[in-house]
């Protein structure tokens, strides 16, 4: 499923991390379908190789290049492979196998987290950027999460790094403006991925409750994120930069508070 037809990327190169699946994908195929031509930056062949097949069976232009986008030197090979583009979308990220304490964690887990979930980020962008600077046209996309903006208790490292997207896109944008380049992220929640199949999470007998938990009464798709991400890469965005979108849902809008069955409201759920 792609966003309605158009072509509000014609003639434009755009490269998506972890292209392959989930929000990577539906970006991949969004833009494709608005007449980018697509490079998708994947570590898992299969995925690579079948979301290129998708695409072109639609009509699309895409490639896939299999790479880890967390290897400096595969980075560096990876641009002067792919040459110039006009549209980068950082979107690799996880929040890794584990779930405990701080005071036990190790730094070996810290250093695989930001690996994962920023050095890619700071890769990419060098790489990729000084051709954007060169031709005084360009658009980078960080892909974050809504914990950069709300506490995630046993994951407070993952937070930190996802809260340094933030910042780092709001700095590079301000550096970057009169050079014709513009940096944005998207943060979103509630959103069915690879990582986080909430549609495999919620009991039959639960599903119920999801407008009680959302605040769109339902969760997100890849296709809503893609949506927002082929915003912030077109002209419609043109004087958007600096600024993260939330695509949430509402939740962290409504900061903790929950509809009732009757309909009102309450920030002391029964069972949480």
């Amino acid at each position: 499923m792609t966003h309605a037809p158009g072509a509000l990327l014609s003639g434009r190169t755009a490269l998506v991390t972890g292209g392959g699946g989930g929000i990577g994908r539906a970006i991949a195929e969004t833009f494709a379908a608005h007449a980018a031509r697509v490079v998708i930056a994947e570590i898992n062949p299969e995925r690579a190789e079948t979301t290129v097949d998708a695409i072109r069976a639609g009509g699309g232009d895409a490639s896939g290049e299999v790479v880890d986008v967390g290897d400096e030197a595969a980075v560096a090979e990876l641009a002067r492979s792919v040459g110039p583009i006009d549209v980068l979308v950082n979107n690799v990220g996880h929040y890794l196998p584990g779930d405990g304490d701080f005071l036990t964690s190790t730094s070996d887990e810290w250093r695989a987290l930001y690996r994962v979930n920023l050095e890619h980020v700071f890769l990419c962008t060098r790489a990729f950027v000084p051709g954007m600077v060169e031709r005084h046209w360009g658009n980078v996309i960080n892909v974050s999460s809504v914990e950069a903006f709300r506490a995630i208790p046993r994951r407070p490292v993952y937070s930190a790094f996802k809260g340094a997207i933030t910042q780092f896109t709001k700095s590079l944008a301000v550096e970057l403006g009169n050079d014709g380049v513009r940096v944005n992220a998207i943060a979103p929640d509630l959103t069915e991925t690879i990582q986080v199949p909430y549609s495999r999470w919620v009991p039959e007998d639960q599903q119920e409750l999801i407008p009680h938990w959302v605040p769109v009464g339902r969760f997100g798709t890849p296709t809503d994120i893609a949506g927002v991400a082929l915003f912030l890469a077109s002209e419609l965005s043109a004087f958007v930069t600096g600024t993260t979108i939330h695509a949430d849902g509402g939740s962290l809008a409504a900061g903790g508070w929950f509809r009732r069955t009757d309909g009102s409201w309450t920030n002391r759920p029964v069972n949480p």
